[in-house]
């Protein structure tokens, strides 16, 4: 009727005190999901369904029970009060530095053991929260009105942060960003990439040599440090056009690009895990770390000019991708349907990127396979009998089309990026002060980091995580799991780009390697990552490879018999 005006109630986040209750209009139409929806909007409440309603004496089920109801209503999240994600409390001046490293993973998993699925630390000055959910770190890693890759002085990348270059070290709606998004991605599309199996074919090949001269001498050898030079090898042909020359004897020694990368990583994770104070001094490794990026800037700038040097043919996006043989090739020919290209400013650090996230994370990967080969029985002989049983030797080309029928491979793959996962901190930044299941509260700006390592071996995800297990990804469970359980490059709209790249040359080399030499562990000593490293490798892992001189028969073989 004419003049009823809707009814005005009072709502407040319990825990956060009466006073801060806000007066709204209801609609006396709405069901109890358009309320939760409602009362969402109001208070930055990232999932409705979680929303509950209170009074001092009774709990509120319904719409008219709200409506009835003449006392201010308390706002549950899950049936929890509002709360800060907690975390230990800390010492003076150095925070929770201490009680974190240097072994963040395993104090990692005791902190989310003793306060649930979000923890806060303090490290120097710096606060970041962690999260080993995937619900919530789904919600992190969507590029949504809460959450956004904003590389703030918080942020893990903050050390690394270059605007220019768009594509994972720079924020996400900005212009750079949307330019690099449109072009960087043709080159590393699936099309894109099985284009670059022969070489990433002779780049495992080449490396034999070295390989084999070490099986004659009977030497152990580092295997992150071997794996960084294949890795690195592979490329930076098919990203810069450079021969690294990393095989050329077993001693020799990586090149000046490979070693400032690494150097950078490792300057950024020593940096970025102190204070802001630290970050910002003018001497020592702050200042170290910004030597080495401009020296990078200035290397990769070098292989652009000589790319573009030799006179190239501007061609569309897609046919750039397919037909260039490098992405410095794509890169400097590639234009858009207007007719533009990368800009310069761009394009310099895109390369970059690629290049470093290219053979990083590459060579962590294969050095945790070649160690799942080594410490989990039954892995190499499995892998080996499904080569076999594809009738793939060692002239097979491997392409994607044959990868593609490794079912087994593809298993201990996952399986291996499930238990030892390289990446650990896609941190997404928030928005607005929001909501999040279970009731944790965020400010405007604080990092939230799903940690990838922890998302992987959550017991409440995963049965026996510790449990190194293929097969497990035949089962319905896994099967129908949440999406974000497994994220091993992220997820949304910022997610790796370049896995696509990745795991194609982990299927090339992989089968390559485990055809010619079966891989002994030297030692059986505790393996040791590296805390002060951007990624997770191993760096006591020492193997032999020794040259196979046979190969056991195809499964389905007739078995011969013996005439008497």
């Amino acid at each position: 009727m004419p003049g009823i005006q809707n009814p005005r109630k009072q709502f407040y986040l319990l825990g956060e005190g009466i006073s801060s209750a806000k007066e709204l209009d209801l609609d006396s139409s709405l069901d109890i999901d358009g309320l939760k929806h409602l009362i969402a909007a109001h208070f930055a409440i990232v999932e409705p369904t979680g929303i509950g309603f209170q009074t001092a004496d009774s709990t509120l089920t319904d719409v008219s029970d709200v409506l009835s109801c003449g006392d201010p209503i308390a706002i549950t999240i899950d049936g929890h009060a509002i709360r800060e994600p907690p975390g230990p409390k800390g010492l003076p001046v150095v925070g929770n530095f201490l009680q974190v490293y240097p072994d963040h993973l395993g104090n990692h998993q005791r902190l989310f053991e003793q306060y649930g699925p979000i923890i806060k630390t303090n490290n120097m000055g710096r606060v970041t929260y962690q999260t080993n959910d995937p619900v919530i770190s789904a919600i992190a890693l969507s590029e949504s009105d809460f959450f956004t890759k904003g590389i703030n002085e918080a942020h893990p990348l903050f050390g690394l942060k270059t605007p220019q270059a768009g594509i994972f070290l720079g924020d996400t709606d900005t212009p750079e960003w949307r330019v690099a998004h449109k072009f960087i991605p043709p080159a590393l599309g699936p099309k894109a990439v099985r284009h670059y199996a022969p070489t990433m074919q002779k780049t495992v090949e080449d490396a034999f040599k070295v390989f084999d001269a070490l099986d004659e001498q009977g030497e152990a050898w580092n295997v992150y440090q071997y794996m960084l030079k294949l890795g690195s090898q592979a490329v930076g042909k098919l990203t810069l056009g450079l021969d690294f020359n990393h095989f050329t004897h077993p001693d020799a020694p990586l090149h000046e690009m490979v070693h400032l990368i690494a150097e950078l990583l490792s300057l950024n994770k020593k940096v970025t895990s102190k204070g802001d104070w630290y970050a910002s001094l003018p001497f020592g490794e702050p200042k170290q770390l910004r030597t080495t990026k401009r020296r990078i800037e200035e290397m990769v700038d070098e292989s652009i000019k000589m790319a573009a040097s030799g006179g190239v043919e501007d061609l569309p996006l897609q046919e750039a991708a397919l037909l260039a043989a490098n992405m410095v090739d794509y890169a400097v020919r590639a234009t858009d349907n207007k007719g533009e290209k990368l800009p310069k400013e761009s394009l310099v650090w895109a390369l970059t990127v690629a290049t470093a996230a290219g053979f990083t994370t590459t060579s962590s990967l294969l050095s945790w396979l070649i160690y799942g080969l080594t410490t989990y029985p039954g892995m190499q002989e499995r892998l080996l009998q499904e080569l076999i049983d594809n009738d793939i030797d060692e002239n097979t080309e491997i392409t994607a089309d044959l990868t593609d029928r490794l079912s087994f491979l593809d298993k201990y793959i996952k399986e291996t990026q499930r238990r030892h996962n390289p990446s650990y901190q896609p941190g997404r930044t928030a928005k607005v002060d929001l909501v999040l299941p279970g009731g944790y509260k965020l400010e405007k700006d604080s990092i939230l980091i799903p940690a990838l390592h922890h998302i992987h071996n959550n017991p409440q995800y995963w049965d026996n995580p510790d449990r190194f297990d293929p097969d497990r990804w035949d089962t319905p469970q896994v099967k129908n799991r949440h999406k974000a359980a497994y994220i091993p490059f992220a997820m949304g709209q910022r997610m790796c780009i370049g896995f696509n790249f990745a795991l194609q040359e982990i299927k090339v080399f992989l089968p390559k390697l485990v055809y010619r030499y079966k891989f002994i562990r030297e030692g059986d000593g505790i393996i040791e990552y590296d805390p002060m490293f951007q990624l997770i490798r191993p760096n006591n892992l020492y193997v032999r490879a020794e040259r196979r001189v046979k190969w056991p028969p195809k499964s389905n073989a007739p078995v011969e018999k013996t005439v008497s």
